[in-house]
C-alpha cells in the first residue's frame, strides 16, 4: 500500500514538472477582458441551430473566467459566426432501404473582431460531424438527431475556445 502511494506521488510530480498543462492560455489573448458573443447567423434550413450554437459558445466563454461576456457596447471584442451548412448522410444500413446510423456535419465561419471591427482571428469552413442512431420511431430518431447536433455544438465551442486562448497575445 505504501509503495503504491509513493508511485502515485512520483507520477504526479513527474506530470507536474514536465510542463503539462490544460489547453488554453492563462489570459484571453489580444488584451481582451470583455467579449460580446453575437447570435450566430443561420444560413441553413435547420431551425433553431443558431440558438444552440450561440448558447454553447457563450457558455464556453463564461465558464473560463478569463473573459467576461457582456453587452456589445461594453465589449473589447465581438465573437461572431455563421453556420454555413448542415448536412446528413447514412453511415450504416441493415439493407438498401433501412438506415441504422446517420451522420450530421455542420460547417461554420468564425470571427473575433476588436471594438473597431478589425479582425483579430478568423476561421472559415470549420466543420465537425457526429453520428446518431436511426430507429423505427420517428420521434426517437429526431431526438437522437437533435442530441447529436447539441454534442457537436458543445465540442466545437470547446475546440474553438481552446484554439483562441492558445493564440499568442497579439495586443491591440
Amino acid at each position: 500500500m505504501k509503495t503504491r502511494f509513493v508511485l502515485i506521488f512520483i507520477l504526479a510530480l513527474s506530470i507536474a514538472s514536465c510542463g503539462y498543462r490544460f489547453a488554453g492560455g492563462e489570459d484571453f489573448p489580444f488584451g481582451i477582458k470583455k467579449i460580446f458573443v453575437n447570435m450566430f447567423e443561420n444560413h441553413t434550413g435547420e431551425t433553431g441551430i443558431e440558438v444552440i450554437v450561440t448558447n454553447d459558445f457563450i457558455y464556453e466563454f463564461t465558464r473560463s473566467n478569463k473573459v467576461d461576456v457582456v453587452r456589445r457596447h461594453q465589449a473589447d471584442a465581438v465573437f461572431s459566426g455563421v453556420i454555413r451548412s448542415v448536412s446528413f448522410g447514412s453511415i450504416t444500413r441493415s439493407n438498401i432501404q433501412t438506415t441504422l446510423e446517420r451522420r450530421v456535419r455542420v460547417t461554420f465561419d468564425l470571427k473575433l473582431t476588436d471594438r473597431q471591427g478589425n479582425v483579430l482571428w478568423a476561421a472559415r469552413d470549420v466543420s465537425d460531424d457526429e453520428t446518431y442512431d436511426v430507429t423505427t420511431e420517428k420521434l426517437s430518431t429526431e431526438r437522437n438527431r437533435r442530441k447529436a447536433i447539441s454534442r457537436l455544438s458543445e465540442r466545437m465551442a470547446q475546440i474553438i475556445y481552446n484554439t483562441i486562448t492558445d493564440l499568442e497575445d497579439g495586443g491591440y
